[in-house]
């Protein structure tokens, strides 16, 4: 069941007014496999430099996002870009590229998750639970709770997820939590991340039952905007937002994490 089942007793489990992940439908998917990690800083780079694009997010090229959080890589591990902490792809189209990227290195049938592929492994499988942690609960890393200027990366990570100072870019190594009992990480927390699917507020009263992937055009082609699951990586944590049932949309111009999925039935090491 793909949507907010807390509807099914009575008591959904996001506050949204609208019919965005309400009531829930039955879907079908082929087998897939998911990265267990948010793709790293590293990786990324890794991409932009062999497509030749890195040069095109530096503030010399005009990017002014790079003021507020450079992409690049670093070994430093107190920096926001530290190799191993989850990418902000600069906009969707490098979220998406550096999946088919990954496809054209290795043939093997890498994208980006849609929403249902997202949620299903979020959900360990489609299970009624709230995020996707070691035992479906939320023990917020109390490390950016702090004032801004008080932040101290070196500080163990606390908890079993990250959803907290949506203003501030620091974040964790991906892997620093607790990993879901099918062995990913930060499902729910750290960043949010991109899914290839064009959002649509009522799109879950017209998918289709097997393999659904939303609509097939943005539903305002002046403002097209993708879907983005896991905001509690954004920090947000009120009326269910933080919970693997959120969806929202974000325009492709909007910096966001992401991960992969591989359509096959064999996993891919």
């Amino acid at each position: 069941m793909l949507g907010d089942v807390g509807i099914l007793k009575g008591r959904p489990y996001t506050g949204l007014n609208d019919d965005n992940n309400k009531p829930p439908v039955e879907v079908t998917l082929d087998s897939y496999s998911i990265s267990k990690y948010e793709t790293t800083w590293g990786d990324f780079m890794v991409y932009l430099r062999d497509v030749n694009r890195a040069k095109d997010y530096t503030l010399e090229a005009g990017f002014d996002w790079a003021r507020i959080l450079p992409v690049t890589a670093s070994d430093d591990p107190l920096s926001p870009n530290y190799y191993k902490k989850p990418a902000r792809s600069p906009n969707y189209q490098e979220a998406e590229g550096y999946c088919a990227w990954l496809a054209d290195k290795t043939g093997h049938p890498f994208a980006l998750p849609t929403e249902a592929q997202w949620e299903f492994a979020a959900r360990n499988r489609g299970q009624d639970v709230l995020y996707a942690t070691d035992d479906g609960t939320k023990r917020n890393d109390t490390y950016l709770q702090r004032p801004k200027q008080y932040i101290d990366p070196s500080i163990p990570p606390s908890g079993n997820m990250l959803s907290h100072a949506s203003t501030t870019i620091e974040r964790r190594p991906v892997g620093s939590y607790p990993p879901s009992p099918l062995g990913l990480y930060d499902m729910s927390g750290n960043v949010a991340e991109w899914t290839q699917d064009w959002y649509d507020v009522n799109a879950y009263q017209h998918l289709d039952p097997h393999n659904p992937h939303g609509p097939e055009e943005p539903v305002d082609p002046d403002e097209p905007e993708k879907v983005v699951r896991d905001w509690a990586g954004y920090g947000s944590h009120t009326a269910g937002h933080g919970t693997v049932f959120m969806r929202g949309g974000e325009q492709l111009t909007s910096s966001n994490g992401f991960r992969c999925v591989v359509n096959q039935g064999m996993p891919v090491e």
